[in-house]
């Protein structure tokens, strides 16, 4: 990622803990008043703004890929962050209290617990769960950022990527986001859409999902594993 002609110092990952406001510029409008926060810089590209009160949420953010222009001087300026649509988070920095840069290394990626593989498993041996017509290309596609829970073509002959969880929210939406983003820097394989399933789905990330473009799946594991026949509930 550049920043005004240079790029982003030397390691990946950077903190900065400072006192500012945030103005985002695009489909709507919205501002954050100025406030002690903490601005995360990765490596993928992205920049969130933090705040004390939540475990995972960032107030706002910008996904990759998009640009950082560093105007800071003296501890005050501006940050301002621009995607590929011309959205903009325009961050203005009253006080810097700590500004720190972190190699993290290669991640091993997320282990995915028992439920989660078997869901993959048995998703992939019936992908007409998700519409009739529907056939597997390969589980654990590759990106450069992990594997995908499994690549598919639809009736139409269309790819999609799905990303599979026990429980949706609205990390793994935000997961699949990024593996589509990759994906369809593939001619051979776009335009990719996105299918988010999971046995319990919450309704914020079905929000976030249907922003993206994202279609939302709840599958029944009782039913994959064929020890629950439908036809035979009471309810």
């Amino acid at each position: 990622m550049r920043i005004a002609g240079r790029r982003v110092p030397s390691h990946p990952v950077r903190l900065v803990i400072a006192r500012c406001s945030v103005d985002y510029i695009g489909r709507l409008t919205a501002h954050l008043p100025m406030a002690n926060r903490l601005l995360l810089v990765k490596a993928d590209g992205s920049v969130s703004v933090h705040a004390d009160d939540r475990a995972y949420k960032p107030l706002n953010w910008m996904t990759p890929p998009c640009t950082l222009r560093d105007e800071i001087a003296d501890g005050a300026g501006t940050w301002t962050v621009t995607n590929k649509a011309g959205e903009q988070l325009v961050i203005t920095i009253e006080a810097v209290e700590h500004d720190s840069s972190h190699e993290l290394g290669v991640d091993p990626g997320l282990q995915k617990d028992g439920v989660e593989a078997e869901l993959q498993r048995l998703l992939a041996l019936h992908v007409d769960t998700f519409g009739a017509g529907w056939s597997l290309v390969r589980r654990e596609y590759p990106t450069a950022i992990g594997p995908v829970d499994l690549l598919c073509r639809d009736a139409g002959g269309a790819t999609v990527a799905v990303e599979i969880k026990r429980r949706g929210e609205i990390d793994g939406v935000e997961q699949l986001t990024r593996y589509l983003e990759l994906l369809n820097r593939d001619p051979l394989l776009a335009p990719v859409k996105g299918v988010f399933a999971a046995q319990e789905i919450k309704p914020q990330a079905r929000v976030l999902a249907a922003d993206r473009g994202i279609d939302c799946v709840t599958v029944d594991y009782a039913v994959l594993k064929g020890a629950d026949d439908p036809t035979q509930r009471l309810f």
